[in-house]
């Protein structure tokens, strides 16, 4: 199918009956066990189903991309210790993995994807597990970044479709709108502020800024990814989770906002004090 055509797929958009609509929410609902699952857990169990989720990202962006078989595994197991160590506690030590992979993979390629990949795949998992370690907040600081991506994810989708309207990239992707895009926002700032009443955090205006600061970095991930795929002509990164494709296009926001709050946290509250440089403000 050529870029055209996948363009005018996407214009159309997708035809959803009950029975996808049933595979889309059983599929969700896994994934939503799995990951809050592993977030309780933390430690060395998070570190493992981390591992497994930013393995399969990278196994299908190397498939996106067009990477051999040869080069994707040892990259792959590069990115699943460096998330295991992450789970371990252990962040600087998966952050220099993750960075000697990316440089051999680097020398290894004539072209900047192989290394992007492994880049990509370890970022989902370091810095997941780097905001889960905290010592004071850790659990509650990665809760608060997961309601605001999976809000964020839910209100675009919902507006967009209810609404409509103009598109906010439409050369990238086709089917997102403003209207989706604020939608979006908006639905992530009071899922931000109810998960941090919830947990007894103060509602300040600085962390309602982080929780719009995290939402706008999760659509600019789901652009990244757009863009990729459309770069190689690729509808989906997969079909590993039914009804939703692959792993890359339900953790692409995600991957961007994590970032993003590990960044933030770190600077405001000091490496060893991500959760808390996320939350307390």
């Amino acid at each position: 199918m050529s870029v055209s055509e996948l363009a005018e797929k996407d214009r159309r958009g997708p035809s959803v009956n009950q029975s996808d609509l049933l595979v889309r929410s059983a599929s969700a609902a896994v994934l939503l066990a799995l990951a809050l699952g592993a977030a309780y857990l933390g430690g060395v169990a998070a570190g493992i189903v981390v591992a497994i989720f930013a393995v399969i990202v990278h196994l299908e962006w190397a498939r996106i991309t067009g990477a051999t078989t040869a080069r994707t595994i040892p990259f792959a197991a590069a990115v699943a210790v460096a998330t295991v160590l992450a789970g371990l506690g252990m962040v600087p030590a998966a952050i220099g993995v993750g960075i000697l992979a990316a440089i051999v993979a680097a020398g290894l390629s004539r072209e900047a994807w192989l290394p992007a990949g492994v880049v990509y795949a370890a970022a989902l998992g370091i810095s997941l597990l780097a905001i889960r370690v905290s010592s004071e907040y850790g659990l509650v600081a990665l809760l608060f970044v997961l309601a605001v991506v999976w809000a964020t994810d839910s209100g675009a989708f919902f507006f967009g479709r209810l609404i409509g309207g103009p598109k906010l990239w439409p050369r990238i992707s086709p089917k997102k709108t403003w209207a989706g895009a604020i939608g979006g926002l908006v639905t992530a700032l009071i899922a931000g502020i109810a998960a941090a009443r919830v947990a007894g955090i103060p509602v300040t205006p600085g962390l309602v800024a982080v929780a719009a600061f995290l939402s706008v970095a999760c659509q600019a991930g789901d652009l990244f990814e757009s863009w990729v795929k459309r770069h190689f002509g690729a509808k989906d990164s997969g079909h590993i989770i039914p009804g939703h494709g692959g792993m890359m296009d339900r953790v692409d926001g995600l991957i961007f906002a994590a970032v993003a709050a590990v960044l933030l946290g770190a600077v405001h509250g000091g490496a060893n004090g991500i959760g808390r440089g996320i939350l307390i403000w």
